[in-house]
């Protein structure tokens, strides 16, 4: 109990699940209404000790979880992080370091577990730096004009000696799993998706009343029938004097090859009577644009940050990854809340790290926040220096960690959580 605020902040228990939700819903706009079905579909994927609410006079005014996840990072290990999600505060309680209260708890009670980081989808900006927290990867969406792409519309399947097919619900949920396993496995910046993700995605976990839309689900089979690609998407079916304007919106789409990347795509931009084609969140350097014949008629309409990463364990986190080029670093992080400051030596390269604390002088100095920007290869360290984020304590260092640091593709997150 805060005796300044009267309010109590704790871990919830089963009995508190409606109103915890109920203060969630308020947060995000929803309509503040719980059903009992959606209440127990809620509590059935909580870890009650990772989820917190802050109650005035009985009543839940704040709202705050976390889960267990991996992520990879870039040359395909994962580390372990704590999840942060279903962060609100009441607007008759903001101000009163509520969100500040329960992100210490969590970031401590991480620290203990061992977790490397802290990872979260930053609804707002300047939220959460103040928290350590950095975008470490960032998405693009494109509207396509399938008509200008300059794409042949007589496709007729892959010319790999693959084929796509639609599949069922039941389907996504037993193939899906392995197929998105042996992607996260090399790109840098996914995360798990747990048996719940696979049921909620294809509908199998919806309380009732709760729109839906059934999508279609295509998988991609290589020649040898292995399945190496999914695509989900809905489609709207418009006409205007006599003719087709249709769109077709992508939930998902995860290929492990190139082919399977291009016969989705493709197959998706052929399909009759759709004119437009909206691609979700991708990666900033995806493909998609280049596999058209005019590149221009992708259009993008959302650019923006997405996956944020807060350090809890520098030397767990600058060992996981590999490095593109070699090098030596001794880097200092400024962390006020204490989890991850300190001076590091960094030894690295192609093949992995060394990382502890030392004595020697610093090349770096940034904060905890600008480390989780810079870890997945995303940022610039030469951006950061030139923005006075980054001290350059060594002339030359800056560059000489933009070389180790950053990857060859861009980090990526296709999950909101």
């Amino acid at each position: 109990m805060n005796a300044s605020t009267g309010i109590e902040i704790r871990t919830i228990g089963d009995d508190d699940v409606p109103a915890w939700t109920r203060a969630m819903h308020a947060g995000f706009l929803r309509p503040p209404v719980v059903s009992k079905e959606e209440a127990e579909i809620r509590r059935a994927g909580m870890d009650l000790d990772r989820t917190q609410g802050a109650f005035d006079d009985g009543r839940c005014v704040a709202t705050f979880r976390s889960f267990a996840q991996r992520l990879t990072v870039p040359g395909g290990a994962s580390v372990a992080t704590t999840a942060v999600s279903n962060v609100t505060v009441s607007p008759t309680h903001r101000r009163r370091g509520l969100l500040g209260r329960m992100m210490a708890n969590d970031l401590r009670a991480a620290k203990e577990r061992g977790e490397a980081a802290a990872t979260l989808i930053s609804a707002e900006w300047l939220i959460y730096g103040r928290y350590g927290f950095g975008p470490a990867s960032w998405i693009t969406e494109w509207e396509v004009d399938v008509a200008g792409a300059g794409l042949d519309r007589r496709y007729a399947g892959p010319v790999d000696g693959g084929r796509v097919d639609f599949v069922d619900p039941c389907a996504v949920r037993e193939l899906g799993p392995a197929l998105h396993e042996r992607l996260r496995a090399a790109r840098s910046g996914f995360v798990d998706r747990d048996e719940r993700w696979w049921r909620w995605a294809t509908g199998d976990l919806r309380p009732a009343g709760r729109p839906w839309t059934e999508p279609f689900y295509v998988l991609y089979r290589a020649p040898d029938g292995t399945v190496d690609g999914l695509l989900a998407y809905t489609a709207e079916d418009v006409w205007e004097a006599k003719r087709p304007h249709g769109t077709a919106s992508v939930l998902d789409l995860i290929a492990v090859s190139t082919e399977a990347e291009r016969a989705l795509w493709h197959f998706l931009l052929s399909v009759d009577w759709i004119t437009t084609v909206r691609s979700g969140f991708r990666a900033p350097d995806d493909l998609l644009p280049l596999l058209l014949p005019d590149p221009r008629a992708a259009r993008v309409t959302t650019h923006a940050d997405l996956l944020w990463l807060r350090p809890l364990d520098v030397p767990a986190l600058l060992e996981a990854r590999t490095y593109a080029h070699p090098g030596a670093l001794v880097v200092e992080v400024a962390d006020p809340d204490g989890h991850a400051g300190g001076r590091f030596l960094l030894e690295a390269g192609p093949d992995g790290a060394r990382c502890a604390a030392t004595a020697r002088p610093a090349d770096l100095t940034l904060a905890a926040r600008d480390l989780g920007a810079l870890y997945l290869g995303d940022e610039s360290v030469v951006r950061l220096a030139a923005l006075g984020r980054v001290a350059e304590e060594r002339p030359g260092a800056a560059a000489r960690a933009e070389l180790m640091l950053r990857t060859a593709r861009r980090p990526w997150c296709p999950d909101v959580f």
